[in-house]
């Protein structure tokens, strides 16, 4: 599943390629964001947490996020696309080029400003890779939206505490502070969780540039990740078996170390 770094890289490809270019052909399910954004000029394209907006001159923005499976492409006008053209949920053309959004979890029309716009808003918690995100809002809303059982592997993903971090952040960050991901949000306190939105912030921000995703920074050629895609070898630490099992509401998958999370 793309994470909060991976949007944004997004947004950063996507935004010189569509700001001020007139959309020419618009295909998506919903025929009003096709009659609505088709002949309008796209203003700005951000991220925020998972969620990738494209705004429009005319107060509208196109919603997406790409839950499990999305992907976005760019083609050349004729070019042979990748994959099956019934698995696209968005083609956006302009000039010679083609953008498609393929298998995306969610695409939406949202007018600005508008009762759905502050619903999203107030259900996204802050974006951990902006500099400017105060962590510290991001304690008081888990305080706030979760139960005390509610397990650190929940909480992290829960997008309305914190938007961004994704399975992998969430297994890497419990294993760089130490947590086992059942461990209850009411035995940590304010202190202990501000330090685990710290350091994803710091690990999404880090993942911004090119390249492969990296949490494990040594320089030994012994891994990228500490846990992440690991169950079963030995822990880069102190050489234990890495646990995996689906954890969480959701049951996802998770990693950890037994001996190194407590």
């Amino acid at each position: 599943m793309p994470e909060g770094d991976t949007i944004h890289k997004l947004a950063g490809y996507l935004g010189p390629r569509l700001e001020q270019r007139t959309v020419d052909r618009l295909r998506v399910a919903d025929p009003t964001a096709v009659r609505r954004c088709t002949g309008r000029r796209v203003r700005s394209v951000f991220a925020h947490g998972k969620h990738l907006f494209i705004e429009f001159d005319n107060e509208l923005m196109l919603r997406s996020h790409l839950g499990m499976y999305g992907s976005w492409h760019r083609y050349s006008e004729g070019e042979t696309w990748q994959k099956p053209r019934r698995q696209a949920s968005l083609e956006l053309v302009t000039g010679n080029d083609v953008f498609v959004c393929f298998n995306a979890k969610e695409i939406e029309l949202v007018t600005t400003p508008s009762v759905r716009e502050r619903i999203i808003t107030s259900r996204l918690g802050p974006d951990l890779v902006l500099e400017d995100t105060h962590v510290a809002d991001a304690v008081a809303r888990a305080r706030e939206f979760l139960t005390g059982d509610t397990p650190l592997a929940d909480v992290l993903l829960d997008q309305r505490v914190a938007a961004g971090i994704g399975n992998v952040y969430k297994s890497e960050v419990l294993f760089i502070t130490g947590y086992l991901p059942l461990t209850a949000l009411q035995v940590v306190d304010d202190e202990a969780l501000q330090v685990c939105y710290v350091t994803a912030a710091e690990l999404l921000r880090a993942n911004l540039g090119g390249g492969r995703r990296v949490t494990r920074f040594e320089n030994d050629r012994a891994g990228r990740l500490w846990v992440y895609g690991r169950g079963g070898l030995p822990c880069l630490r102190c050489d234990r078996p890495i646990d995996t099992a689906r954890l969480g509401k959701d049951h996802r998958n998770t990693f950890w170390c037994a001996n190194c999370q407590h």
